[in-house]
């Protein structure tokens, strides 16, 4: 990673391309990884449904796109995520390789372990959309694909 830069792990729908776009133009795909002994959930209510957030959890694993980004696009991630109730916070993302490495992840304020309502089913399908172009695990990307099964 070159100065000026930061890791940022994408998980939620930023995970899509068009949308990480929209709030950071100069974000370069890097890898995929994981965030061991972490759990996603749904506990930001939206009218339609929930927005997810993470939380360390031991037996779970969330997957996700890791990006590099302009330090000066960061401030314009967070606001768009803290628009959906998420703050920024510092966890330790692993590749396929076993390399950890630190990444800008943003995460619920508050009780972020509840799991009140179910997924908002346009924001999960751009989560879906998102890990199929980045090409994360089958089983995770079908595991978020039950959730629209069950609505």
């Amino acid at each position: 990673m070159t100065r000026g830069q930061q890791l940022y792990f994408a998980y939620d729908a930023t995970i899509d391309p068009d949308r990480l776009s929209g709030v950071a133009p100069g974000a370069e795909f890097l890898f995929i990884a994981h965030l061991p002994e972490w759990r996603l959930t749904f506990p930001i209510p939206n009218g339609k449904g929930a927005l997810p957030s993470v939380h360390p959890e031991s037996g779970n694993t969330v997957w996700g796109a890791v990006f590099q980004l302009p330090a000066a696009e960061v401030a314009g991630l967070n606001d768009a995520q803290q628009s959906e109730g998420r703050i920024p916070t510092v966890a330790q993302a692993m590749d396929r390789e076993g390399h950890r490495h630190d990444v800008l992840v943003h995460v619920a304020g508050g009780d972020a372990g509840a799991s009140a309502a179910a997924p908002e089913p346009g924001y999960l399908r751009k989560m879906v959309s998102g890990g199929r172009h980045w090409k994360l695990p089958a089983g995770w990307v079908a595991a978020l694909e039950e959730h629209l099964e069950d609505r």
